[in-house]
């Protein structure tokens, strides 16, 4: 049963008498079917947003579920000097923990040449494009569907 409240007889600024409003407590409205509340963003979306919030350039998501145990998935992007890499990847570490998302480690903060992000299901490798260059983690790591048929 509703809990009815009744406001007392108060004046109002110019003098008339206030109008008595009943107020109805309410029960909180249900979720809409097949809508979650409150959902967390994945956790893709989260580092695709804050790589894109520091202009993280030439990003690359791969999917390496099947290729390796240690994550399903690697984000590969390039910053453009070793300052940009640092504050590209404090940036993906500051949204994923205020995502619900709290990384493993963070590697290779205090050169700046590659640093290595550890969220569980996925690695972030944040690096400058000559060092993306040398050491080829895209050729490594991106598999496409035939070579993978060919591997297995």
């Amino acid at each position: 049963m509703p809990i009815k409240r009744k406001i007392s007889n108060r004046k109002t600024e110019d003098g008339k008498k206030a109008v008595a409003k009943s107020k109805t407590a309410r029960k909180p409205k249900a979720a809409a079917p097949g809508k979650a509340v409150n959902a967390r963003p994945s956790l893709k979306t989260v580092v695709i947003d804050a790589l894109g919030d520091m202009k993280a350039l030439d990003v690359k998501f791969l999917d390496v579920r099947g290729l390796t145990d240690i994550a399903d998935f690697m984000v590969i992007a390039s910053g453009t000097s070793d300052r940009h890499v640092r504050s590209v990847a404090q940036r993906v570490v500051e949204k994923a923990k205020a995502a619900g998302f709290r990384p493993h480690g963070v590697e290779g903060q205090q050169d700046g040449d590659w640093v290595l992000i550890d969220l569980n299901e996925m690695i972030v490798h944040v690096m400058l494009p000559r060092v993306r260059e040398f050491y080829g983690l895209e050729k490594l790591w991106d598999m496409t569907v035939m070579k993978r048929a060919a591997r297995a």
